[in-house]
């Protein structure tokens, strides 16, 4: 109505409203009544925003790599922006007369191309497809401080670089590389496993060596302790043996000198005897022979005075005519009867 407006802006949005080419008011959702012919609104939006990106590049050998990646920046100075870019909104109020708005984010990216670029001219191949975070790291720290960031008085908030991929030939390179890379490792490891195991059936044949060799010296130990004990065994067997044959002869001693001792004493005895008995026949050479007779059958049993009276027959059997002996007497004298003769031996001269 006769050119009045109402104009009312979110908190997101920084506006200053220019008259006569002075700015007259400003500040972060305003709302005011505006008389369009004679003033001009700058809108500038100060939320932060993230863009994406995805850009191929060139590694220090030549190869190719897409970054895949997020930043996030906003507006922190609106007056800075506001001179670099025109954000005079229409005279509606509601659309931007210029292009100047859609061209920002297009001159950030332009920037971080610049300096992901840099980074990756400094990489081989295999080194900028791991430094996916340090890209982004030196990226954010070098736009942080990059003058056309600051004289369009903005703020960068973040960088994530979230992929960085090869070609497909690059990668189909990279991963028989890689295959290589792991079938060599599998080899290396088979090779490993069967040397440890020929180092390992190595030792333990040593040890089992080792373990005959001890058991050898063990029974050789044993053998020459059996042989010194079989030794000393025999030695001490001789020992007793010269000791039993000492004793022997001392004994054999003892019985020698024992049987002369006893022979010296037998021929005293006999001696003493011989003497007796030369006495004795001296005495009885003189002594009549019935009175000899008659003192030795003293205590004699009846059969041998019966004996001795036969023999007396004999001596005078010339004198003796004839002899009778009766049954009974022969009977008693062949039974061993040691009761009286009986009667019935007669003899005539």
């Amino acid at each position: 109505m006769l050119g009045l407006q109402y104009i009312k802006t979110p908190p997101t949005t920084y506006l200053m409203q220019f008259r006569g080419g002075r700015l007259v008011r400003e500040g972060a959702g305003l709302s005011l009544f505006v008389y369009a012919p004679a003033s001009t609104l700058v809108a500038v939006p100060v939320a932060s925003r993230r863009d994406d990106f995805i850009e191929p590049y060139t590694t220090a050998d030549f190869q190719t790599l897409t970054v895949q990646g997020q930043v996030t920046w906003r507006i922190r100075e609106p007056r800075k922006t506001a001179a670099m870019l025109d954000y005079s909104l229409a005279p509606s109020g509601k659309a931007y007369v210029s292009d100047g708005p859609e061209k920002l984010p297009e001159r950030v990216l332009s920037l971080l191309r610049v300096l992901i670029q840099q980074g990756m001219k400094r990489r081989p191949l295999k080194a900028a497809l791991q430094a996916g975070d340090e890209l982004g790291a030196e990226a954010l720290r070098a736009l942080a401080v990059h003058p056309e960031i600051a004289a369009l008085g903005l703020e960068v908030l973040g960088l994530a670089v979230e992929a960085v991929r090869p070609t497909p030939e690059t990668a189909r390179a990279l991963e028989a590389e890689a295959r290589e890379s792991i079938l060599k490792s599998a080899d290396e490891a088979i090779f490993l496993r069967r040397n440890a195991a020929v180092e390992n059936e190595r030792q333990i044949r040593e040890s089992e060596l080792e373990t005959e060799i001890a058991v050898e010296r063990k029974k050789r130990t044993i053998r020459e302790t059996e042989v010194e004990t079989e030794a000393s065994i025999q030695d001490k067997r001789a020992q007793l043996a010269q000791a039993d044959m000492r004793s022997n002869i001392a004994l054999e001693d003892e019985r020698r000198q024992l049987v002369t001792s006893q022979a010296a004493n037998t021929r005293a005895l006999a001696e003493a005897e011989a003497h007796r008995v030369g006495a004795l026949m001296q005495a009885l050479e003189k002594a009549d022979p019935k009175v000899i007779q008659a003192f030795a059958s003293v205590g004699m049993e009846p059969g041998q005075l019966i004996a001795q009276a036969f023999g007396g027959l004999a001596e005078r059997a010339d004198k003796i005519g004839e002899l009778n002996i009766s049954p009974d007497l022969l009977r008693s004298l062949m039974g061993g009867g040691g009761g009286a003769p009986a009667r019935g031996a007669a003899g005539k001269a």
